[in-house]
């Protein structure tokens, strides 16, 4: 037996003798590496538990946010009519008309004579009173009666279904225009004074316009007097109509009417004067064509007219006013009691009524007339001064009985 003495190296706590030599640890061990397999495991297995719950909730929020930005996108085409693109399918989402009925606000808009429907789309596109031209223009080739859409100014609403500003067009309470009513008798003057209460254009401008017979289109037959030239009728006038075309306005009318009657252009100043006449003196129609005779038998005998409403329109003063001084002054050219024959020119606007008894007067030896009752306009007619005189005294008894 040797003396030596062997010396083992300690042995740790987790390790075994046969690690030294060589052996399997694992085989040596396996009741120790089995827990920490078991642990390692379940570790991988919670961490890819993890990572399949952070892809779900990273899957479900890139979902969310695709549709917030479809969503977004959707309404911004759609607020934009697809001009975002242009052209394509965005042309199928374009909004092309409005669902109407349109708000306030719409600016005025003028249609010219001659604007086409095309034209007509462009100046309410361009207001904003339609969604786009070629909605209105389908409206328009839509609507049998849009051919009869006038020229004047309109005033329509934003934002309008298309059909519905054709029919507003057609609709004559859309039109922004000022209506004058010249009643028949009037002189230049009370028609300036009308159109001015009516219309923003002042008596100076339409005074000035009467001056021009270019710019009213004044037959030179008028002498470049517009006095009777202008016809008593009702006029549509539109916003910023200068005072030359609403004085040439009426006097085509008056041209129109003479020459529609067939009355002469060298008889259209002694038509309309005569015509002024009777309708400054006669008070009801059936006395108009009586009158006529009676003015055209006093010409044919050179008799002198003794028309007080001419002898007033010379001096510029209501007929009650004249005095036996006023009528006994030669100086006034408009004295018909001086001055044989018709005035100078006509001494109001007539109407249709009296030129028609100038054309056609009656049958008759009249050469005097004389209102009895100045109410009612009752007016007699002689044949003879002394006839005459008793229906004078019959106006004299009346104005005794009406003095209070």
């Amino acid at each position: 037996m040797s003396n030596q003495t062997e010396w083992w190296a300690p042995v740790k706590a987790d390790e075994s003798v046969t690690d030294l030599f060589g052996g399997d640890r694992a085989a040596a061990a396996p009741a120790a590496a089995e827990p920490r397999r078991r642990s390692r495991a379940s570790g991988r297995k919670r961490e890819e538990r993890m990572r399949k719950q952070r892809r779900r909730r990273s899957v479900s929020v890139l979902v969310v946010a695709l549709v917030l930005v479809a969503g977004a996108g959707y309404v911004v085409v759609s607020l934009m009519g697809g001009s975002l693109f242009g052209g394509g399918a965005s042309q199928a989402r374009e909004v092309t008309d409005y669902p109407g009925p349109g708000r306030p606000g719409a600016p005025t808009i003028v249609i010219n004579a001659g604007d086409s429907g095309a034209a007509i789309a462009t100046t309410l596109h361009q207001a904003g009173i339609v969604a786009s031209e070629s909605a209105f223009r389908t409206a328009f080739e839509a609507n049998p009666d849009a051919a009869l859409i006038q020229p004047g100014t309109y005033q329509l609403m934003l934002e309008m279904k298309a059909e519905d500003a054709v029919r507003s067009l057609l609709d004559p309470k859309s039109k922004v225009s000022m209506k004058v009513t010249i009643p028949e008798g009037f002189t230049a003057e009370d028609i300036f004074t009308r159109i001015n209460t009516v219309t923003s254009i002042s008596v100076d401008e339409l005074r000035a316009a009467a001056a021009d017979p270019a710019a009213t289109g004044l037959p030179a037959e008028a002498g470049g007097n517009v006095e009777g030239w202008l016809f008593p009728s009702t006029y549509q006038i539109e916003p910023n109509t200068s005072a030359s075309a609403v004085l040439a306005q009426m006097v085509t009318k008056t041209v129109e009417t003479l020459t529609s009657k067939g009355v002469p252009q060298d008889q259209w100043l002694e038509v309309l004067t005569k015509a002024s006449l009777i309708e400054k003196e006669a008070k009801v129609d059936a006395d108009r064509p009586v009158m006529a005779r009676a003015i055209q038998n006093r010409i044919d005998r050179g008799m002198t007219l003794d028309i007080d409403a001419a002898v007033a329109y010379g001096l510029q003063i209501p007929g009650t006013q004249l005095t036996r001084d006023h009528i006994q002054d030669p100086s006034n050219p408009y004295n018909t009691y001086r001055h044989v024959g018709l005035p100078p020119t006509p001494i109001a606007a007539p109407g249709a009524t009296s030129i028609d008894a100038v054309l056609a007067p009656a049958d008759g030896n009249w050469v005097f007339w004389v209102a009895i009752n100045l109410d009612t306009g009752e007016t007699r007619f002689a044949e003879t001064y002394d006839e005459h005189q008793d229906n004078v005294a019959l106006l004299r008894q009346w104005q005794a009985e009406n003095s209070g």
